[in-house]
């Protein structure tokens, strides 16, 4: 059999030890190192193309990427073969063939991250690398109520960061949720897609408006003057994961499974 064959995988990361998913010269990054362990795999050079280039310090419960190669091997061979080149904080969830014309970014419909917030006054020892620390009672329903100024098509551009290279700030949010389980509060979000810190500048604000700093109809406020400066603090990036992507069903890809965290809900 010749021929290139494009294989899609589905990733899992702890962030903290990374300065984000791109190759990075003089930092350690996720990418690199899932190339390098599924080069002696391939028996080739591998590079990978993925969803959602995650920044420093963030997480991935569900990563797509996708490779094209001339080896031939199984799912499990992928998996395993992969894993056993990979740091314990990278992992390897699954792997598929896909059509040629699959694209592990353009292809995707939706991404969903979720931003978790440790809120006690006293700090956890198994959420610290996972979740952003809130001494001060955060009223998660005034963060809820004010997240529908961000539903649908805008203009974010009060939310992207300067170093944004997107030639559009229009991002059609589908989902915006926060509630509270015990002592954390969580944020989930669900767009088309995502500018750079737009989540976490999202969080940052929404935190803001829990600690009490400004009433909910900051949000419109903020998103309506189209003024980064205007807005929130950017929240710490060790509350953020990649949640989840979603694809055309006709790629057949697993449908997404919430793992297991330690110390989160």
């Amino acid at each position: 059999m010749t021929g290139r064959v494009r294989v899609a995988l589905g990733l899992e990361y702890d962030g903290s030890a990374f300065a984000g998913w791109q190759r990075q010269r003089s930092a350690p990054a996720v990418q690199p190192l899932i190339e390098a362990a599924l080069a002696p795999v391939a028996a080739e050079p591998v590079s990978l193309i993925c969803a959602g280039r995650t920044d420093a310090g963030v997480h991935a419960i569900a990563q797509v990427a996708h490779f094209d190669t001339q080896a031939r091997r199984s799912a499990r061979g992928w998996v395993l073969g992969t894993n056993t080149n990979l740091p314990a904080d990278i992992s390897v969830a699954w792997a598929r063939p896909v059509p040629q014309h699959f694209h592990a970014r353009y292809s995707a419909e939706a991404r969903t991250y979720r931003y978790y917030i440790f809120n006690r006054p006293v700090r956890s020892a198994l959420a610290a690398r996972g979740a952003t620390w809130i001494r001060q009672p955060l009223d998660h329903e005034g963060m809820q109520s004010a997240t529908a100024a961000l539903l649908g098509s805008h203009d974010f551009s009060a939310f992207r960061s300067a170093e944004s290279q997107s030639h559009t700030p229009i991002r059609r949010v589908e989902a915006l949720k926060v509630r509270r389980d015990g002592d954390f509060v969580i944020m989930e979000i669900t767009a088309n897609a995502f500018l750079h810190h737009m989540v976490r500048n999202i969080a940052g604000l929404l935190i803001a408006i829990g600690q009490g700093d400004h009433k909910p109809l900051w949000a419109r406020e903020v998103l309506e003057c189209k003024d980064r400066t205007r807005g929130g603090p950017t929240a710490p990036a060790q509350g953020l994961y990649l949640w989840s992507v979603r694809y055309p069903r006709a790629f057949g890809l697993p449908a997404v499974r919430s793992a297991m965290i330690a110390g989160l809900p």
